[in-house]
Order: C-alpha cells, then sequence, then structure tokens
C-alpha cells in the first residue's frame, strides 16, 4: 500500500498554559498598551526585551510588531537614507529586501552557495559598493560568520543579521545576531516563538537602541524600557529622531515570554525532527543534502534539499507527486512568486543584475515547514516519500 501522510505543514502547536494564564490577566486588566502601566507596575513588553537580551548576550532589546519592522527600524537607526545601497542575500524572503526599499534605499543582492549561504566571495567583491549589509540567516542556514566579519570589516561594512529563522541557533558558540551591529528576529507564527506576529531587536550600541525606542514610538516614555540605555543617551536623539510606530503591545510580549523561557527545549525536538528527515533521505539518487558546519548549532525548523540541474517539469512532478502523498514541498525556482515564496528577480522594486550561478542553486531548492506538531514517526514517513517520489522522477528522467 503507498504511504500517505496526513498531518498539517501549517499547524502549530498551542500556546502554553503559562502564556495563556498571562494573556488573559493582560486582558482582564486591559492594559496592553506598553506604556500604559499603574504604579509600579512593569510592562509585559519591559520585562520581555530585559529577558531576550539576556539570553544572547546583548546590552539593549526592544520589542517591536514584526520582524520585518525590527528590519527596517535598526537600518534606520545605523543610519540608512534614501538613495544608499544595502548589500542582502539573493536568497531569502520578501521582508529582506521590503525593508531596505521601505527606506528608499537600494537593495544590492549578493549570490548563494549550494550550502543555502550567502557567496562570501561575491560579498568581497561587491564590499566597496555599500556600507550597510542586511545579512539574511534564510532557512536557518548560517555562513563562516568569522570570514563574513573578517570582509565586512575590510571593507567598512555595518552587519545588521536577519535571524528570522534563527533565533536559538549559533555560530562557533557565538547567538546568531550577535556577530553584527543589530540582530533582528521574528515572533511570527511559523518562527521559533509565537506571538503571531511580532518582532526583536537588540544591540550592544547606545546610540542605535536609543534611535530605535524612539523611532519605535516610545514618546518619551523611554525610561519605562529594562533593556535600553540611560536617559541620558536621549538627550539629543529624542528631539531629531521621528515616531514611525511600531511598539509591541503587552498582550503579545505576555505570550512570548513563556516561550522565550522553554526556547532551548523546542530547539532541541525541532533538531531531532531535522535529523530524521536528513538521515532518511540522505543517499536519495539525485537528491542532495545541505550539509551543516560542525561549529553551526542549528535550529531545525524547516528542511532543505537541492535538486540541482534538474530540468523544471522534473522537479514540478516531484512536488505534484509529494503533493499527492501528503508532502507540502516549496520551490524556489518557480517563474512566479507563490505564498510565501519568491526570490531576488521577483522583486522588481529593486534591479538586479544576472547572477548565473546564484540561479543554477535557486532553481534547485527544495524546501518544507517542520512544525513541532511533527512527531518523529511522522518525519520518518516523510523522508521515504520525499525519497520515494525523488527516486521516480529521477529514474524515468
Amino acid at each position: 500500500m503507498t504511504e500517505v501522510f496526513k498531518g498539517s505543514f501549517t499547524q502549530q502547536e498551542p500556546i502554553p498554559e503559562a502564556g495563556i494564564e498571562a494573556a488573559v490577566r493582560v486582558m482582564r486588566h486591559g492594559r496592553l498598551h506598553r506604556y500604559n502601566t499603574v504604579g509600579e507596575e512593569v510592562a509585559e513588553a519591559a520585562m520581555l526585551e530585559q529577558e531576550f537580551a539576556a539570553l544572547v548576550g546583548a546590552q539593549y532589546c526592544l520589542a517591536v510588531a514584526s520582524g520585518g519592522y525590527a528590519m527596517a527600524t535598526a537600518l534606520r537607526a545605523v543610519g540608512v537614507k534614501p538613495g544608499d545601497r544595502v548589500l542582502s542575500n539573493a536568497f531569502t524572503l520578501a521582508p529582506v529586501p521590503g525593508a531596505i526599499a521601505s527606506l528608499g534605499a537600494v537593495p544590492v543582492f549578493v549570490g548563494v552557495t549550494e550550502d543555502l549561504t550567502i557567496d562570501l566571495d561575491d560579498l568581497d567583491a561587491k564590499g566597496d559598493t555599500a556600507d550597510v549589509l542586511l545579512l539574511s540567516h534564510m532557512r536557518g542556514h548560517i555562513c563562516d560568520m568569522d570570514r563574513l566579519m573578517q570582509i565586512c570589516d575590510r571593507h567598512g561594512i555595518r552587519v545588521v543579521e536577519d535571524c528570522a529563522h534563527t533565533m536559538g541557533a549559533a555560530w562557533n558558540g557565538v547567538p546568531s545576531g550577535r556577530h553584527g551591529v543589530v540582530g533582528c528576529y521574528s515572533c511570527q507564527t511559523y518562527k521559533h516563538v509565537n506571538a503571531g506576529e511580532g518582532g526583536l531587536l537588540v544591540t550592544d550600541d547606545p546610540d542605535i537602541a536609543a534611535r530605535a525606542v524612539m523611532l519605535s514610538g516610545s514618546y518619551m516614555l523611554y525610561e519605562r524600557h529594562l533593556a535600553a540605555p540611560d536617559a541620558e543617551v536621549f538627550a539629543e536623539l529624542r528631539y531629531t529622531t521621528p515616531n514611525i510606530s511600531g511598539r509591541m503591545d503587552n498582550l503579545r510580549a505576555a505570550i512570548l515570554r513563556p516561550q522565550l523561557a522553554n526556547l532551548d527545549t523546542q530547539c532541541a525536538r525541532w533538531n531531532d525532527r531535522y535529523k530524521v528527515l536528513e538521515d532518511g533521505v540522505r543517499g536519495t539518487p539525485g537528491l542532495k543534502i545541505v550539509e551543516r558546519a560542525a561549529v553551526e548549532r542549528i535550529v531545525g525548523s524547516s528542511f532543505q534539499f537541492l535538486l540541482l540541474d534538474w530540468k523544471a517539469d522534473d522537479i514540478l512532478a516531484v512536488l505534484k507527486r509529494c503533493a499527492a502523498r501528503g508532502v507540502e514541498l516549496k520551490w524556489f525556482g518557480a517563474p512566479e512568486p507563490t505564498a510565501f515564496t519568491s526570490k531576488y528577480d521577483s522583486w522588481r522594486y529593486a534591479a538586479a543584475e544576472a547572477m548565473p550561478a546564484t540561479d543554477r542553486v535557486l532553481a534547485g531548492i527544495v524546501d518544507m515547514r517542520v512544525p513541532l506538531t511533527f512527531t518523529l514517526d511522522d518525519c520518518a514517513l516523510i523522508a521515504r516519500i520525499i525519497r520515494s517520489e525523488v527516486s521516480a522522477v529521477f529514474q524515468a528522467a
């Protein structure tokens, strides 16, 4: 009998009971706005910032409305202006170039390697064309951050890290988001902590942190933050920094705090599932595993493999055959953007030069979510289905 997977690729685990109870407390008192406190009360958003800063070892943290808002705020806070060129990965999702374009700045795309990380040789070649890199750790794949920082330091490039897929991950013992001048994280439903939407921004630079707080819409209430610079840092910035409101509210923060406390356990569970998938498809004819570096601490909340140099019709056949058996795969080589999946030549507001080596990699990337509602047996079944259907199409080609 042909095996079929009957689970959902979009169903997340429920919010922890502690998060539900905290959210209900906020709803009962009604003070959802982060600056609406009484007496000596400390806002949930302020406590979340303090706890996340401690978790990643940062001096300062700001909770905001989304990961995309965090990135745009970080770029503004480091001084990106309209017309400035900002380097970024060709392999990423639309909110990354969108954050650059929202400032009137110009995305300059850097290639991707078969490891699904930024092409450091291409970055080095383009290093004199911009002084900011918005680095996307796309789908959780972290490049050699030691070499990247050497390149960026040599060219005078400041690095803003998009860690939407790497909260809880690390390179060579350094938490993701802590190599560059700013780290940005997402709390959207499909990320490692779930508030529906939300974002976090961390930095050790007091001026950047103060600008970000003012940009987020603190008015003159910045002293109510627990993970912000001292008041004197705001002395001049409060008059010169525009309010572009994008605060996180106390309801989302209340939901998130218990999830952060359990992040290490959740990351280990994702990695257990990732390993079952990786082991299950390894050695499949025509399928290339994305090998991970020994010094990379991953969070396997999604899974990718490569069908390099396959014909488009054959890749589409794999996707169709897997879908018929309940396995939902996404393809980054599709000529038209679909749902969340698009690539650099889809973003026509950002002119891009041809990158044939990158196009070859993108044309082979197959991607799937790994929600924690999957059991290890589910992952083994999914891997068997992928192996079976890839093998069948490869042999017929």
